[in-house]
């Protein structure tokens, strides 16, 4: 895109999944050179400490589940285009990609309606992070030729018929922001008959030093981990492939149940304020 008089540019990037790491060549060089940095609560803070230009403003826009300070969207695109006006270099950066169960298009929405350039920048998913790190591979030869990204957060999100498709697939089920659902997701899946071949692991705090994986037969699982409450954030990832965890596991877990991501501390606002 062309860059336009008087104005600055937004750079929407992803950080990957947790382990610093992760971060690509191109999202390090773009927050070297930043002025402003709107990051997400879930991106390791080795990245804003020692990859961040030291004069940047850093504002935390966080979202946590159950929390009355989440930052509202509204208020994270007010301050993208704010900024940007002002002839800044604004880097928005997303936990794992910034396409996958993000808020990008309200974001490009708002970029574009006042004609603001931007670049987005890919960031490893927290699917292909947490799957990797726990030595599952996502598509496996006689396992499943296909991937699903799903989430389910609501009771209601789904309905009759497409759960009885998920419990018949081959596909591989990735779910993400479902640990508070993770019971009842089970109990669908088993209502719908899922066969009792396919495995479940719950990943807790994946590729991060504090990352736990609990992996069980689906039939198995109400048995042992009903009514857990899971470290944020965690994903799941159901399927014959999830069989196949313990085998190739190259990462013992983290047992001291510790939290690697802050919590949210303050407003987006107030911090724009300070």
């Amino acid at each position: 895109m062309q860059k336009k008089e008087n104005k600055g540019r937004v750079i929407l990037a992803g950080a990957g999944p947790g382990d610093p790491e992760l971060l690509t060549l191109k999202a390090m060089r773009y927050l070297r050179s930043a002025d402003v940095v709107i990051t997400d609560r879930l991106v390791s803070e080795t990245i804003l400490e020692e990859y961040v230009n030291s004069n940047a403003l850093i504002l935390h826009a966080g979202k946590e589940r159950h929390k009355g300070n989440s930052t509202p969207q509204f208020i994270i695109n007010e301050l993208l285009v704010e900024y940007a006006l002002q002839g800044k270099l604004v880097v928005r950066l997303k936990g794992g990609d910034v396409s996958v169960f993000s808020n990008l298009l309200d974001e490009l929405i708002a970029l574009t309606k006042h004609g603001i350039d931007y670049e987005i920048i890919p960031g490893i998913t927290a699917a292909s992070g947490a799957a990797a790190y726990s030595g599952i591979p996502l598509t496996a030869r006689g396992h499943a030729n296909a991937v699903r990204l799903l989430t389910f957060y609501k009771a209601d999100l789904m309905e009759e018929g497409y759960w009885k498709d998920l419990a018949s697939t081959d596909d591989t089920l990735v779910f993400y922001m479902s640990s508070d659902l993770a019971d009842v997701l089970v109990e669908n899946l088993l209502d719908h008959h899922i066969p009792a071949d396919r495995y479940i692991s719950v990943i807790e705090q994946a590729t991060t030093p504090c990352q736990r994986v609990h992996t069980f037969n689906i039939y198995e699982y109400a048995a042992t981990s009903k009514k857990q409450e899971w470290v944020s954030p965690t994903l799941i990832i159901v399927g014959k492939v999830a069989a196949l965890q313990q085998q190739f596991e190259w990462i013992p877990n983290n047992n001291k149940n510790e939290k690697y991501f802050n919590p949210i501390e303050k407003d987006l606002k107030e911090e724009a304020r300070a």
